[in-house]
């Protein structure tokens, strides 16, 4: 693991928080340091900085790399989810910034023993928190043919999603599924590889680690929290790498920042409500050509930014 690396969108990140005094921050996914140390080293006037990551590795090596700023730092081992009970410990009310980097991370991706990669042998683990019980072996060996293929659909949006999960039942039947290379094995042949799309085995892992790690649902729990706890002027950044992420962060988003109800069945009719916030972009940063070309990794990322009014 290579605590170095440079963060994604590291500069659309500082420029999201430029001209913005940030008492208390929060970044819920610290992992390695690297967006955490840029905006310590660009906000001098941070009091408190809590950093939270599910996975105890990221939170060891974040130690590490903010230890320069240690009297100010405080580490959690925990979900981003979670982090208003841990103000609460702290007897911290409000915040004036707040950072959210979703997905895997490359250090994790390049640990073959998570089982994040398909690229990579391994075991079918997928747990950022590896505290937590249920893996990507548990679905793939004992989830009906059904819910396989809603998964695969639903998290994964591969379009291939019923052929997929077929070939998983079929397969096991011979015998439990428990690495990354066997489920590539079964999978590689059946389903189709189409010229500039999004390769079909990336779109299956990436179902299997949503549902292993509950990422949408923690995300749908902590953003309505987050932007609650913003003070006003505070703002809440949340970089997202799929569209699953992204659309539930623009529709929260831009529901937050309308003076409008939602009134589903009331024809033609509104309800007025008052705006929690203002949408700082109103279309998402995205990584450079320079970025994505130095960092692979970031071409799918998205940036999305609102201030509490």
């Amino acid at each position: 693991m290579d605590p170095t690396h440079t963060p994604v969108l590291l500069e659309a990140v500082l420029r999201s928080f430029e001209g913005v005094l940030l008492p208390v921050f929060v970044d819920g996914t610290v992992g390695a340091g690297g967006h955490s140390a840029a905006i310590l080293d660009k906000h001098p006037e941070i009091q408190q900085f809590v950093g939270l990551d599910q996975d105890p590795t990221a939170v060891a090596i974040s130690r590490r790399r903010l230890e320069p700023w240690s009297q100010k730092v405080t580490l959690i081992h925990e979900n981003f989810a979670n982090f208003d009970i841990h103000l609460k410990r702290s007897n911290i009310e409000g915040i004036d910034g707040m950072l959210l980097d979703l997905g895997v991370s490359s250090m994790q991706l390049k640990t073959p023993e998570r089982g994040f990669s398909f690229s990579q042998e391994g075991p079918l683990d997928m747990r950022m928190d590896p505290t937590t019980s249920i893996t990507a072996a548990d679905i793939i060996n004992t989830w009906s043919e059904r819910d396989l293929a809603l998964l695969f659909r639903d998290s994964g949006e591969e379009k291939q999603w019923r052929r997929a999960a077929k070939s998983v039942v079929k397969a096991r039947q011979k015998g439990p599924i428990m690495t990354t290379s066997k489920l590539v094995e079964i999978l590689l042949p059946v389903l189709k590889i189409k010229k500039k799309a999004i390769h079909p085995l990336t779109l299956v892992f990436q179902a299997l680690r949503i549902c292993v790690n509950q990422e949408l649902v923690k995300l749908e729990q902590v953003l309505p929290k987050a932007i609650n706890r913003l003070r006003k002027g505070g703002r809440l950044a949340v970089i997202s790498f799929h569209s699953l992420e992204d659309r539930m962060v623009k529709n929260v988003f831009r529901y937050a920042a309308s003076d409008k109800e939602s009134t589903s069945g009331i024809g033609g009719v509104f309800l007025s409500k008052e705006p929690e916030v203002r949408l700082i972009t109103k279309k998402p940063a995205i990584p450079t050509d320079l970025e994505v070309a130095s960092n692979p990794r970031s071409r799918s990322a998205k940036l999305r930014v609102v201030e509490k009014l």
